[in-house]
Formats: structure tokens, C-alpha cells, sequence
């Protein structure tokens, strides 16, 4: 069991108080984000049809819920684990224009994931994808999107603070960006769990840029997925990646937390190229890759963003099931209990 328990933990809010004030965060997040990028709210899918390729497959190894349908000659049917490819498909079909974009939530059960102060089975997140022209397309405009989502995440603090003036804001007044390669030369010795906890505990926030790419070691930062970020493009230095996390220190769990990964989306050339490169190449005739290979799909940005993480940090909460409600083993529950972490 990975858990860890803050010294003398005491929650400010009661469950009625947290129940309330997640209500009004995720409603202040979502309205500033919406006005920050220009983004219109859609209707998002719990599941999809598996031949279509429009499931995240994130690192490559995680196991979606399947289930057939029986109406559909048993077709089988996938629980979303995110909608990277589905929001771009949908930012073409709903005809929306440059420099304007779409959230939804997004809701979904990743069955793999090793249960811990941060991870759950159950996943809430807001979902974003914006319409981009090919110019913008660079390491400029992508610096320019995460100062925009960090300034909601600052606002939304301070409104959660202006409700409740024990809970004090944390996050810096900037934001600092660093390429995963320089995140690596600073810290070669450590793993890149341990690099982010150094990193975020010095400045505070950070977005690490290019993860996805192999590291001077052979490995990279993080897995990431070869048909939705764009993590082989070079950039400024030679470095690769037009995409990133935002993590930022948790003053409560003493370590690097991500709230958000977002990034440019490929073009048919990259999509080609990482799917390549990641051994995956069959996945070009699904229908996804099929509508981005012949150019039908727009360029884009897009991620997606923690609900409950960010309800965690804002409320200074020590554990992610203090937010949300989900399943966790009876060892976890009880140990919790016993050191006044209550889970819903």
C-alpha cells in the first residue's frame, strides 16, 4: 500500500464545507477557463466503439473496461480512460473556429492504476481542445497557453480563499517553464519522479516541457500516447516536445503534484512518424488516424485538467478520495481513518 500521512493531519473543512466548496470551485474553474480560451462547453461520451481508435491509449499498457453491446451485434465498447482524440474530431464536426475551442468533462475509470494518495480508479477531468492555425504551432503559443490555464488555477485559489481565509493560497505568482532534457542535465542521478519533487519544491510551479521523447539516458520523462501530443518536434536548444505537465509542490504530501497535460497536437506527418517510432503504426486505419492522415481534422491544443486533483490542492486535502467517491482497499480506508484522513 503507497500512502503517505502527513504529520499531525488535520482537514480545515468538514465533509458538508468540502461537498459545498468543490461546487464552487469546479464552477469558478470551468467559467475562467472557458473565458481565458474561448471555449464552449459540449457533451462528451462515457464510452466509445474500440474499432474506431478514439480511446486513449496513454502509456500503451493500461486495460480499458470493455463490454459488448447487444443491440449492436455485440460490438464491443470502451469506458473512456481520456478523450484526446475525440475532442479533436469534435472540433471539426461541430465546424469550430480558430482561436475558439471546446471543454467537457470527462469521466473515466482507469482499472490499472496503483491507488495512492494522488491515483484513483475513477478519473475527473475537464477536457479541452482549441483550434489553432499552423503559425502557432511552436514553443511560443504553447508558453502563452499554459500562463493563461495557470492565471484561472491562481484566480480559482484565491476564490476558494476569499471563502474560507484558513485555507491560504500556495501557488507562486509565476509559473516557471524547463525542458525535460534541462530537468535531466540538472538531475541525472535522480529518477524522474524524484527530478519533479526537486524542481516543484524549488519554484513552486512548473511546466516541463517534452515528455515523450527518450531522455540522454534512452528513456523518457514520461510515456505519453503517439497520436495526440506532438512530442518529436524540435524546438528551441534542440530540445523535442510541444507539449507538457503543469506540477506544482504540495505543501501537504511534500511532493511534485500534476494538475494538468497538455500540449500541440500532431499533424498527419508526426502522427506518422510517432507511431512509427512507438511500434504502433497498425492504428493508422482506424477511423481517428484515417480523418487526421488525410488532413480533414484542424490543428489544435488541448489537455486535460484534474478536478478532484485540483479540489485537493485548493482544499489542502491529503488524500484524492477526501473529494471524490470511489473504491479503495479496506487496509487504506481503515489506515486513513485512523489518522483522520475520512474518504468519502
Amino acid at each position: 500500500m503507497r500512502l503517505i500521512i502527513p504529520e499531525s493531519y488535520d482537514p480545515i473543512l468538514g465533509l458538508k464545507e468540502t461537498e459545498m466548496t468543490i461546487k464552487m470551485l469546479k464552477e469558478h474553474f470551468e467559467d475562467g477557463l472557458a473565458s481565458e480560451l474561448r471555449l464552449q462547453r459540449v457533451t462528451a461520451p462515457l464510452f466509445v466503439l474500440n474499432s474506431t481508435g478514439l480511446n486513449d491509449s496513454l502509456s500503451g499498457v493500461e486495460r480499458p473496461v470493455s463490454f459488448k453491446i447487444t443491440d449492436m451485434r455485440d460490438q464491443q465498447a470502451e469506458v473512456v480512460q481520456s478523450l484526446a482524440k475525440w475532442k479533436r474530431m469534435m472540433l471539426r464536426d461541430y465546424d469550430i473556429k480558430i482561436g475558439h475551442g471546446i471543454y467537457t468533462d470527462m469521466n473515466a475509470l482507469r482499472p490499472d492504476e496503483e491507488l495512492d494518495n494522488l491515483h484513483s480508479v475513477y478519473v475527473d477531468q475537464w477536457d479541452w481542445e482549441r483550434v489553432i492555425t499552423e503559425k502557432e504551432k511552436n514553443l511560443k503559443y504553447l508558453k502563452e497557453t499554459v500562463k493563461q490555464i495557470y492565471a484561472t488555477f491562481r484566480r480559482t485559489e484565491y476564490n476558494v480563499y476569499s471563502m474560507h481565509s484558513s485555507l491560504n493560497p500556495q501557488l507562486p505568482e509565476n509559473i516557471t517553464f524547463i525542458h525535460a532534457e534541462e530537468l535531466y542535465e540538472k538531475y541525472p542521478e535522480l529518477s524522474c519522479k524524484d527530478r519533479e519533487d526537486k524542481i516543484a519544491e524549488k519554484y513552486g510551479a512548473v511546466f516541463i516541457i517534452g515528455i515523450g521523447a527518450d531522455l540522454p539516458d534512452g528513456k523518457p520523462h514520461d510515456k505519453r500516447a503517439p497520436d495526440y501530443d506532438d512530442w518529436t518536434t524540435e524546438t528551441e536548444k534542440g530540445f523535442k516536445g510541444l507539449n507538457g505537465d503543469i506540477v506544482v509542490w504540495n505543501s501537504i504530501l511534500k511532493c511534485a503534484f500534476e494538475l494538468t497535460s497538455m500540449g500541440i497536437r500532431v499533424d498527419s506527418k508526426q502522427l506518422l512518424h510517432q507511431l512509427e517510432l512507438s511500434g504502433d503504426m497498425d492504428r493508422a486505419e482506424l477511423l481517428f488516424h484515417r480523418r487526421l492522415i488525410d488532413n480533414e481534422l484542424p490543428s489544435a491544443i488541448g489537455g486535460g485538467i484534474g478536478q478532484s486533483r485540483t479540489g485537493m490542492l485548493f482544499l489542502h486535502k491529503a488524500h484524492i478520495g477526501e473529494i471524490q467517491s470511489a473504491i479503495w482497499p479496506g487496509e487504506m480506508v481503515d489506515h486513513c481513518k485512523k489518522c483522520n484522513i475520512h474518504l468519502i
